[in-house]
Parts: C-alpha cells; sequence; structure tokens
C-alpha cells in the first residue's frame, strides 16, 4: 500500500506542476517605514477594510508595521496614479435572472433570430451570455449556452392588483404558492430579493403577490359549478353567507331567480364549488407537492398514494387542469410514507439514469498532500512519514477513491474538469492558491480538510456562488451558507441512537457510565430512559466496580451506555462486561443469571484502539451510531483492486470515492448542486449516506446515518433508514 501512496504522491507533483496560473487580481505589498493602513489603503484605491479581510492575521490597523508583507485585493483596478475620472451611472432596470442554462450546438443555415424563437429568449439575452456573439459571426459547430427563464403563466404576467403579505411562522414558500394558487417560480420573480439558492423564509417577511380575484362573473367563468335545490326557508343573504358570495353574484349566476320573483323553494340553481374550510395552511398542518412537467393526475396519485377524491377534495383547483409548477397540499400523515425535505415531498429521482452528458462539471479538489514534506527521491522516510502523518492518509487514501469515482463517471459519459491543490495543512498556502487561481466557473470545491482553511476557502467561494464541500468536517464555528457538511454532526448521530433504542426498548435495566466530557450525552440519555441508574466514575477515568455490580440486574437484560473517548476506560469496562456475560453462561443451570449489552452514543477511536477486546465486543453485542458503514458495494472494491494491483480499499479511499460521486451524479443531473439539494433525498453508496438539510445561513448538514452492531465478531448494519429508498 506504502508503495502505491508513494506513486501517487509522485502523480500529485506532476499534476500540480502542470496546474495554468490565470491572471492575478491581487498585488503584495511590503509596509515601508512611514506607511499606515489608510495611506496603503489609498495609494490603491481599496477600503482598509478590505486590506483587513484579505490579511485575516492583521486584526487592526496598528497591527500594520514595517516590512509586513500584505496582499492588496485590487478588484481589476491598479494603483492610483492619476486622479481617478468618475462617471455617474444611470440607474439600470433591475432584470429577471436565468434559473439554469442548457446548451446547443449550432447547426447548419440557423440563424440568431432563429435561435431566439425556439428558445423564447431576446438576442440581447443570448449575447449576454455568449459575449463572442458580440464580436463573432453564427458558425456552424458554435456551441451556446442558453439562459433558460422562469416558466411564468401569461396571467400571472398581467399587471394586476397586488398586495404585500406578511410570512406567519411554520409557512414555506410552496404553502404561500399554493394559497396564492400560482407555482414557485412566479413567486421569485414578483420578488426578486429572495434567495434562489435556499427555499429559506422568515416570519414577518414581506411579499409581493397577486390579489385574489374578485366575485365577477366574468372572474368566475373558470370556477367548477354544482346544482342547488333551494330547501324551504332559504333567503338569498343566507344562501351568499353559506357559499360565501355576494348575493347580485347569484342572480347573475341565475337569472331566472328574477323572473321568478325571487329565490323559490325546490329551485334548482347554479352555485359555485363549496371551498374546503380546512386548516391553516402552512408546515404544520400539510405537507406540499410541486407539479412536475408532463405528468398527470394518474401519476401523481400513484406516486403520493392518495386516492384522487383525497387530491382534488384537498386541492380545488385541479378541477380547472393539472399544470406543470402548481403546488399541491397533502395531508401532514404523508411524512410517514413518502420522502420530504423542508415540507416539500421529493421525487424518486435515480440519479444514474436522470444524466444529462451535456453537463460537463468542474471540480476543484484542495487537499494535504504535504508534498513540501515527501521527498519522493528517499522512499524510506516517505514511506515512514506516509504512515505517521494521519493528514497524509487521509488525504491519500480519500483521493485514491476519488479517482476511481472519476473512472466511474466517465464511463457513463460524463466528461468532467478536475484541477487538484496540494494545500500543505497551510491557511497562508491555502490563501496563496485562492489569489494565484481564479475559481470563475468552478461548480463545486471538496476541501480542504483543516476548519481553517476550509473557512478561507468557503468565503471566496462564496463571493462567486460556488459550493464548498467539506470531506470530513461536521460543522464550523463560522456560519457558511456554501458548505455541504459531509459528516454527521454528533447530535444527529446521537439522536439517531436514542430513537432506535427508545423504539426497542421493553423494560431493560439502563446504566450510564459518562465521564464529564460527556455530560451532554448523559443527558440526552436520561431525558429517553428517566428511571435510567447512573454508574459512579472515580476520578472521571475508572468505575467504581462495587457499586456498578450492584445496580446490574439478574431479572432483566442490562443496557449499559458507555460514554468516553478514553481507550483505558473502555477496555476496562468491556472487560467488566463481559465477565458479567460469562458468569451468566456459567450460571445458567441456576436461577441468578445475569444478561448485559453494551450501548454508546458517542462513538469515537477509543472503541477501536488494540486494547480494546473485538472478542469482547461481540460478546456484549456491543452497539453504536456511525455515519460510515462496512463495505457493501462489491462494484467499488473490484474498480478499486483492479486499478491498485489487489490493494483493498480503507475508509478513507470508501469517503473519497463516494464524496466524489455524490457530487458528480448531483452536477451531471442539474449544474447546479444547491438546486439539486432541494430534491435530492438521500442518497448512497459504497460506505456512505448523505441526505442533506439546508439550514439556510449556516450551511447543508448530512444526516444520513446508520445503526451499526458487532455480532460474531463482525461488524452489521441493524436498521435501515424507514422505508425510504436511495436515489440511485
Amino acid at each position: 500500500m506504502k508503495k502505491y501512496m508513494l506513486q501517487l504522491v509522485v502523480t500529485m507533483v506532476l499534476l500540480l506542476a502542470m496546474v495554468p496560473v490565470s491572471a492575478q487580481n491581487y498585488a503584495t505589498h511590503a509596509v515601508k517605514e512611514g506607511e499606515t493602513l489608510k495611506s496603503i489603503s489609498q495609494k490603491y484605491r481599496v477600503t482598509p477594510y478590505s486590506i483587513l479581510q484579505a490579511n485575516k492575521e492583521i486584526k487592526t490597523a496598528d497591527d500594520v508595521k514595517k516590512n509586513t508583507i500584505l496582499i492588496i485585493p485590487l478588484n481589476g483596478s491598479k494603483p492610483a496614479e492619476t486622479k481617478p475620472v468618475t462617471k455617474k451611472e444611470e440607474p439600470q432596470e433591475e432584470e429577471v435572472k436565468p434559473i439554469r442554462f442548457t446548451r446547443h450546438r449550432v447547426r447548419r443555415k440557423e440563424t440568431l433570430f432563429g435561435l431566439t424563437q425556439k428558445y423564447n429568449i431576446t438576442e440581447d439575452q443570448l449575447k449576454r451570455y455568449n459575449t463572442r456573439l458580440y464580436s463573432e459571426t453564427l458558425d456552424k459547430g458554435m456551441v451556446l449556452q442558453i439562459p433558460v427563464y422562469p416558466e411564468i403563466d401569461p396571467d400571472e404576467e398581467k399587471e394586476l392588483d397586488f398586495e404585500i403579505y406578511t410570512v406567519k411562522p411554520k409557512e414555506t414558500r410552496w404553502s404561500i404558492a399554493h394559497k396564492y394558487g400560482i407555482s414557485v417560480d412566479s413567486l421569485l420573480v414578483l420578488n426578486p430579493e429572495l434567495d434562489k439558492n435556499t427555499n429559506y423564509l422568515a416570519a414577518g417577511e414581506e411579499l409581493k403577490l397577486p390579489r385574489p380575484k374578485g366575485d365577477s362573473l366574468k372572474e368566475q367563468k373558470t370556477e367548477i359549478f354544482t346544482s342547488y335545490t333551494v330547501p324551504p326557508k332559504m333567503t338569498l343573504y343566507s344562501l351568499g353567507r353559506e357559499y360565501g358570495i355576494p348575493t347580485d353574484s347569484i342572480v347573475r349566476l341565475n337569472p331566472e331567480i328574477m323572473k321568478e320573483g325571487g329565490l323559490k323553494e325546490g329551485m334548482v340553481v347554479r352555485l359555485p364549488k363549496k371551498r374546503e374550510k380546512g386548516n391553516e395552511v402552512n408546515t404544520e398542518n400539510y405537507v406540499f407537492y410541486e407539479v412536475k412537467p408532463k405528468q398527470n393526475i394518474f401519476r401523481i396519485t400513484q406516486n403520493l398514494k392518495i386516492t384522487r377524491d383525497e387530491l382534488f377534495r384537498l386541492n380545488p383547483a385541479l378541477e380547472n387542469g393539472l399544470k406543470a409548477g402548481m403546488v399541491l397540499k397533502l395531508p401532514k400523515e404523508k411524512e410517514k410514507e413518502l420522502e420530504v425535505k423542508n415540507a416539500l415531498v421529493l421525487d424518486k429521482i435515480n440519479l444514474v439514469d436522470s444524466i444529462d452528458v451535456a453537463n460537463r462539471p468542474k471540480l476543484v479538489y484542495m487537499l494535504p498532500f504535504r508534498l513540501d514534506k515527501v521527498n519522493v527521491a528517499d522512499t524510506q522516510k516517505a514511506e515512514e512519514l506516509i504512515k505517521n502523518r494521519r493528514d497524509l492518509a487521509i488525504s491519500l487514501g480519500f483521493y485514491t477513491g476519488a479517482m476511481v469515482a472519476l473512472d466511474s463517471i466517465k464511463k457513463l459519459g460524463v466528461s468532467v474538469d478536475v484541477k487538484t491543490y496540494d494545500t500543505q495543512l497551510d491557511q497562508a498556502k491555502v490563501k496563496e492558491i485562492l489569489l494565484r487561481e481564479n475559481l470563475t466557473g468552478v461548480d463545486a470545491v471538496i476541501g480542504p480538510l483543516a476548519a481553517g482553511p476550509l473557512d478561507e476557502v468557503a468565503v471566496q467561494a462564496a463571493a462567486k456562488n460556488i459550493p464548498v464541500i467539506a470531506p470530513i468536517a461536521s460543522d464550523s464555528k463560522l456560519s457558511h451558507s456554501n458548505v455541504f457538511f459531509s459528516v454527521p454532526q454528533d447530535v444527529v448521530l446521537r439522536d439517531k441512537m436514542l430513537a432506535y433504542m427508545e423504539k426497542i426498548h421493553k423494560d431493560e435495566n439502563v446504566i450510564i457510565i459518562a465521564d464529564s466530557t460527556h455530560q451532554v450525552a448523559h443527558d440526552s440519555i436520561l431525558s429517553k430512559f428517566p428511571s435510567a441508574q447512573i454508574a459512579k466514575v472515580i476520578d472521571n477515568k475508572s468505575l467504581h466496580l462495587d457499586r456498578f455490580l450492584v445496580q446490574l440486574s439478574e431479572e432483566k437484560e442490562n443496557w449499559v451506555f458507555l460514554e468516553t473517548d478514553q481507550v483505558n476506560m473502555v477496555s476496562s469496562v468491556t472487560s467488566i462486561l463481559n465477565s458479567a456475560n460469562i458468569s451468566r453462561l456459567d450460571a445458567e443451570e441456576t436461577d441468578k443469571q445475569v444478561k448485559v449489552r453494551m450501548f454508546t452514543t458517542s462513538y469515537n477511536g477509543a472503541f477501536e484502539d488494540e486494547a480494546v477486546s473485538k472478542a469482547h465486543l461481540s460478546n456484549l453485542k456491543f452497539t453504536y451510531p456511525s455515519f460510515y458503514r462496512e463495505t457493501v458495494d462489491d462494484t467499488f472494491t473490484r474498480a478499486y483492486t483492479k486499478k491498485y494491483d489487489g490493494l483493498l480499499p480503507d475508509r478513507y479511499a470508501v469517503r473519497g470515492f463516494d464524496v466524489t460521486m455524490d457530487v458528480l451524479l448531483k452536477l451531471a443531473y442539474r449544474k447546479n448542486l444547491f438546486e439539486t439539494s432541494k430534491y435530492i433525498g438521500l442518497t448512497e453508496y459504497a460506505g456512505n449516506g448523505f441526505d442533506y438539510y439546508n439550514d439556510w445561513t449556516s450551511g447543508y448538514f448530512n444526516r444520513a446515518c446508520y445503526i451499526m452492531e458487532y455480532d460474531d465478531l463482525r461488524i452489521k448494519e441493524v436498521e435501515q433508514k424507514n422505508d425510504s429508498k436511495s436515489n440511485l
């Protein structure tokens, strides 16, 4: 394995040496005596704040001292030498932006006019996103980027009366679109200030929406009517109140009322169908589904597992016909049967079958290969370094798996542009790469590993609306709306474990062993199992054995939670519990038997240490939550061993394959990871699953995880994720 890792390092040297250098938008400046932050900013025509932002190590103006090297963000400008001439800009009309792009290869005899007619865009819109058309003629074979704008119902485009709507708690874009009978695309057009990369709505936020239509006969032409037989003593006023329409509208719909001298008993009149008076339309009462193009009622009822009558009862507007973009409401209970994200029902999308080969993802890897430390000429030292440095083991393992994913996606017909950079586990190096290289056009950045460099890349990428995938991080101290944290947070793993145990719990005797650093886990377990006993821990590192043995039950099965990251404590407790189980086996002929199982909600490296007996863990049926499961995809394993001459992939290689394959399949489906994340639920690969939810300003967090159990010296998955299926 070391041999091939070393070969990979050599390959990385060659790859990185061939990376082209882009035009710089920054300059460096060595501070001279007498210069201040203000004088330097004036020289380069930038603000002092922008200089501080580009030099995170400089906290205040006082830190700018002689011989300090500063990075100056030029933003396309040059240092001031002459007095700049300013030109007053004329206000421009705000334009609707494309929601996505398609590609078109120009055929013989095609013209600009013909293309604008075909794609329903203007010549100016076509040239704006294909700037070479300003100076070049249209030629056969030329590949153009065609902007696709939101589809808007012609009725919704008219300048009707609008009203300002204040968003209520637990309302979503889908629930409001349903309430007003418009598509979500139309909602975005009317409110261009809404972020198109998220679905976030804040309670109290004000939206511009079309005022609901009145009750004139002309406006009621699309209403569905019903026949109504007038009962005794019914008046026009009472009938109007019951159906929620004015009396003059009833008379206009039924002219015979005037001919007969008023409303008469037994008269059959035509009235608009009653609208259902249900719960308030929000995420507390309903989930929502957005109708896709070419869908029909039969297919929707099949997919949503609902009867036609129920669907029409909840959505009376369906009587007027099904339209793409229409938002349907469904009972809240459907969450249990369907895959739902942020109150929106997701379609089952097979990503492999949904690949658009016209999409050509552009991917950047930023990992610490430590080419500054590895001397490939000295094989022995290089192998020793790879063996002892965890960052190198993760990076090289991850990248070997990623290259198998790149091979796999290529076989599916998708071309990928890839650039790889060595971050050297150094934030300054990352800053240097970002200053030198242009990320414009990049679809996703995978990496870096460490928190500081990750924050640096996230901030720079956010300015260009580029998603960043954190390979091993679950969170950040900073808020990054563009970061996908691929490792689930501890609270997600803990909640998954406790929900599983709560489901299978009967009357077992629960005991908690937790050191002081795991108080959160201790409190969470106790909240689920209030009658649990607390074992005494001495000096935060060992178990008070006599007291603990008394707590073990001979009548019930004992469930022992062990919450610690200390190897010695894990080793000693598992040994004690295993002895209790052995005593039970010896005492099977007697009335007194002790049965013990061990669990944790905080799985960590201490449980994998060589000092901990795997046989003991197996005897105790040790169960824990994990974001990683044993590799089950033989296709990946075969591809990996073939590529690397018989080597088996480690967990880092599996993760590299899974993270890369997930990103590439989603980009091949729709070339916008933010957009795709709205509609794609759980995806699973060789050993990892991904189910991102958007925490708005904080980023995208993975909540896919598994319950694992030691059984007969093997580790197996004991619970599948509800009944949901992967999108693969």
